[in-house]
């Protein structure tokens, strides 16, 4: 196995039908184009299609939690990056954190937190995963230094004010 990209990115377009009156993109929308460009992320690097039960053995995984926190808005037809990467697992979970950026990566809009729990379909129980999953995590692990999503968002908040005041 080539060792895998560690930062996963995508882009998108903001769409007027996830926007609020403000044309600033619904809080609930962050949550879709986020989870959504994992899941095209996780296609197109690892060859992982979470809805193709058949290949993963029967098994994928279900959100077990989210935080978020919403920097600056998006807006109607703003052409966004996100960004994912693996920052915890263990034998039945996965931590991830998604970022939304600028066109340009010098502005936040927003990050996220995700766990996800591996399940067996069949049983609708916990399960573990398997052995080529365990290496791909190993292999694809970013971790980061804050304990707190808290903490998180706060240094990546204070990050970019950085590369903003340098630019």
């Amino acid at each position: 196995m080539n060792t895998p990209d560690k930062t996963l990115e995508s882009k998108a377009l903001i769409r007027f039908q996830d926007c609020d009156p403000f044309n600033h993109l619904n809080n609930a929308a962050y949550l879709n184009y986020l989870v959504n460009a994992r899941e095209d992320q996780l296609l197109a690097q690892y060859g992982i299609n979470i809805y193709d039960v058949h290949s993963l053995g029967g098994k994928s995984w279900v959100v077990s939690s989210n935080q978020i926190a919403y920097l600056r808005p998006a807006r109607l037809m703003e052409q966004v990056v996100m960004q994912s990467q693996l920052i915890g697992y263990t034998d039945s979970e996965t931590h991830v954190e998604l970022r939304m950026l600028n066109h340009n990566k010098s502005e936040l809009k927003a990050v996220m937190w995700g766990r996800y729990v591996h399940i067996d379909l069949k049983t609708q129980k916990r399960t573990t995963h398997d052995a080529t999953l365990m290496e791909l995590f190993e292999k694809a692990l970013l971790p980061v230094k804050q304990q707190t999503f808290e903490q998180r968002a706060a240094f990546l908040k204070q990050e970019y004010v950085k590369k903003s005041v340098s630019n």
